[in-house]
């Protein structure tokens, strides 16, 4: 790996089951803007189908006090794994990356399940910062899913 490309991590502890939670990227996306209103404010399909593999969606999110829009493709899904790969094919992230995936994995524990993200990318130039601002958006997002799936359970 050259010194342009980058990898970030976090694991993020939640109370929702990990099949709940996959189930919400994975099929439906389109709700998460209704559960993090601050942070997304729209989900839109563009091609294919939710929760399909070559599926495109295209995320209006409000990141580093600025409104922001990145379009993906499902590039994988991984049912027994609760995981899936987005791959950024459009979008203000594109301007400092070459290359960006949003790669999220959901581990069932004893008691809740653990947010697995991993942010993959290739900068355009060594001068661009890693983007520990992103990764703390996804754990936040992800808080906010797993409060809503509590809620909903609750009820």
């Amino acid at each position: 790996m050259n010194n342009l490309c980058g990898k970030l991590a976090m694991d993020v502890p939640i109370n929702a089951s990990a099949s709940q939670f996959h189930e919400i990227f994975h099929k439906r996306p389109y709700h998460i803007p209704k559960v993090s209103t601050d942070k997304i404010q729209g989900a839109e399909l563009q091609g294919g189908e939710w929760g399909k593999v070559g599926s495109i969606v295209c995320w209006n999110y409000f990141l580093d006090r600025k409104n922001s829009v990145a379009k993906e493709i499902v590039e994988a899904v991984d049912e027994e794994k609760k995981s899936i790969t987005f791959k950024v094919i459009e979008g203000d992230l594109l301007e400092e990356f070459k290359s960006f995936k949003f790669i999220l994995q959901c581990d069932q524990k004893e008691k809740g399940s653990v947010v697995h993200w991993t942010l993959e990318y290739e900068k355009l130039h060594p001068e661009i910062k890693d983007s520990h601002s992103l990764l703390e958006f996804a754990a936040a997002v992800s808080k906010d899913i797993d409060a809503h799936l509590m809620e909903v359970a609750e009820a």
